[in-house]
C-alpha cells in the first residue's frame, strides 16, 4: 500500500506554511512528512496539515532514516520529494558552487533525495538560477542528481503562476527528475493567458483578475474586531468562478473571515492611497495600488528577523485606502479560505510571500501524478488542527518542537541585550 487510502506518498523538505504541500495534496498526494526549521512556520503547517508529520528540524541535521522514523512512512516507497531550497552563493570562480556553505541546503536536498530514494523529485527555486553564471550552479545540481541514480529533465522550465490560473505575476524554476527505471515527468502546459491573448492557441481561459480574487471578500475596515484579532463572522458577496472553489471546503466556517487583522494607516497615508490611480505606485510609500481588472505583482516575503526584519511593500487595495490583508494576499496566491496563517501580519505575510501558489504547485504535481499512474482521489472535507498553533510566538513554538528559541536569529536593535524576543 502506498500513501493513505492508496494515495501516493509525498515529502516536503522546505515546507513553510505549506503552499507546495497543498498543491501536491490537491493533485492527489498524501503529504506524509514535512520538514520546516522555523518553529512558527512549522506550527502553521501542522495546523493546516494535521495528518502530516511536521518535523521542525533543519534538513542539515537529519537524514532519510530520521524522516521515516518520525513519520508514518516506515519502509514504504516514497513517490515524490519536493521543496524550494534557499541558495545564495552562485558565483564561485574556481570552485563548485555546491561547496559554498551558503548553498548547503541545496546539497542537503540532493542528499536526502538519495537517502529516501523517491521515484520522483521536484526542486523549486528562483528564476535567477537559470541566468548567466548561475547556470553553472544549476548544472552542478543536475550532475549531483545523476551521480545519485536519477535522470533529470534537463530542459528545465521557469513557470509563471499567471499561466495556471493565479492572478499574480510570479515566476519560479522547477527542476524535475526521476529515479532510474521511471519515466521522466513532463512540464505542465499553460492553461491561462492574460486578457487579450489569442485563446485559439490552446489556452482554455484568461487569468483571473484582482477583483475576481477579492470582490466577494468582506471589507476588513468595516469590522472593529479585526483591530484586535484576525477573524470575524462576516457576510461574503457572491464569489467569482475563481473565488468559488476557494470558498468551498470551509464547512460551518464559510462565513468566517480569517487572517484579516487590520492595519491602521494615518489619515495622510489614506489620502495618498486614495489619490493613487489603480496600477500606479504611490510615490511616498512606493506601494503599488492594485488594478481591479489587472493582476497582482509578485507578493514578496521581506527579510527575515536576522536580516533586518523588513516587510516587503504590500499592495494597496484597489478600492479601499489601505494595504491588503493577509487573507487578500492569500486569495491572490490561490489559497483556499479554510487555509489559515499565523495570527500576526508579520508572520502571515511572510508565510504567503515565501510560498509557491498552490495552483501552480498543483499543476506541477499533476504531471508527477501522471507518471505515478494513479488516479487522484478526493480526501473529502479537510480536517484542521488546533487554532492555538496559529498563535504561538517563537518561544512557545520552539518549546513545542523541542528546539532552541533562538533557532531563528532575531534582529538585535540598538539598546537590546541580545535576548530572544517572545
Amino acid at each position: 500500500m502506498t500513501g493513505t487510502g492508496e494515495r501516493p506518498i509525498g515529502v516536503d523538505l522546505f515546507a513553510g506554511a505549506g503552499g507546495l504541500s497543498l498543491g501536491f495534496e490537491q493533485a492527489g498526494f498524501h503529504i506524509a512528512a514535512a520538514i520546516e526549521y522555523d518553529p512558527v512556520h512549522a506550527a502553521t503547517h501542522e495546523y493546516n496539515f494535521p495528518d502530516c508529520s511536521t518535523i521542525c528540524r533543519s534538513v542539515a541535521d537529519i537524514d532519510g532514516d530520521y524522516i521515516r522514523a518520525q513519520s508514518k512512512i516506515g519502509k514504504a516507497d516514497v513517490d515524490v520529494v519536493f521543496g524550494g531550497a534557499p541558495c545564495q552563493g552562485f558565483s564561485m570562480i574556481g570552485k563548485r558552487a555546491l561547496d559554498d556553505p551558503r548553498n548547503g541546503l541545496v546539497y542537503h536536498f540532493v542528499r536526502i533525495v538519495s537517502e529516501l530514494k523517491p521515484k520522483y523529485f521536484v526542486l523549486e527555486n528562483v528564476r535567477g538560477l537559470t541566468v548567466g553564471e548561475h547556470k553553472k550552479f544549476l548544472s552542478e545540481i543536475i550532475v549531483e542528481f545523476k551521480a545519485k541514480g536519477y535522470i533529470v529533465q534537463e530542459n528545465y522550465q521557469v513557470l509563471n503562476a499567471l499561466h495556471f490560473g493565479v492572478p499574480q505575476d510570479r515566476q519560479r524554476l522547477f527542476l524535475m527528475g526521476a529515479r532510474k527505471g521511471q519515466r521522466l515527468p513532463e512540464y505542465p502546459a499553460k492553461t491561462h493567458e492574460l486578457p487579450g491573448a489569442n485563446l485559439d492557441l490552446g489556452f482554455t481561459e484568461t487569468t483571473p483578475t484582482v477583483w475576481e480574487a477579492l470582490g466577494d471578500l468582506p471589507e476588513a475596515d468595516d469590522y472593529e474586531e479585526l483591530l484586535e484579532r484576525d477573524w470575524v463572522e462576516a457576510e461574503f458577496a457572491k464569489p467569482s468562478p475563481y473565488a468559488k472553489p476557494l470558498r468551498s471546503g470551509s464547512g460551518k466556517s464559510r462565513n468566517l473571515l480569517t487572517s484579516s487583522l487590520r492595519t491602521l494607516h494615518t489619515p495622510l497615508s489614506k489620502k495618498r492611497f486614495k489619490a493613487t490611480e489603480p496600477g500606479e505606485t504611490e510615490p511616498v510609500s512606493r506601494f503599488l495600488k492594485l488594478d481591479p481588472q489587472g493582476i497582482c505583482n509578485t507578493i514578496r516575503a521581506g527579510t527575515a528577523s536576522d536580516r533586518g526584519a523588513f516587510t516587503s511593500p504590500r499592495p494597496i487595495h484597489p478600492f479601499s485606502p489601505r494595504c491588503i490583508t493577509v487573507r487578500e494576499a492569500a486569495r491572490l496566491h490561490s489559497y483556499p479560505d479554510w487555509f489559515r496563517f499565523h495570527v500576526t501580519k508579520w508572520h502571515g505575510f511572510r508565510q504567503v510571500g515565501n510560498s509557491v501558489p498552490p495552483l501552480l504547485g498543483q499543476a506541477v504535481a499533476s504531471k508527477i501524478m501522471e507518471r505515478v499512474g494513479q488516479k487522484a482521489e478526493s480526501e473529502g472535507p479537510h480536517t484542521l488542527g488546533d487554532p492555538v498553533l496559529l498563535e504561538y510566538n517563537m518561544s512557545h513554538a520552539a518549546e513545542r518542537y523541542g528546539v532552541a528559541a533562538n533557532v531563528i536569529p532575531h534582529r538585535i536593535r540598538k539598546g537590546e541585550t541580545g535576548k530572544v524576543n517572545a
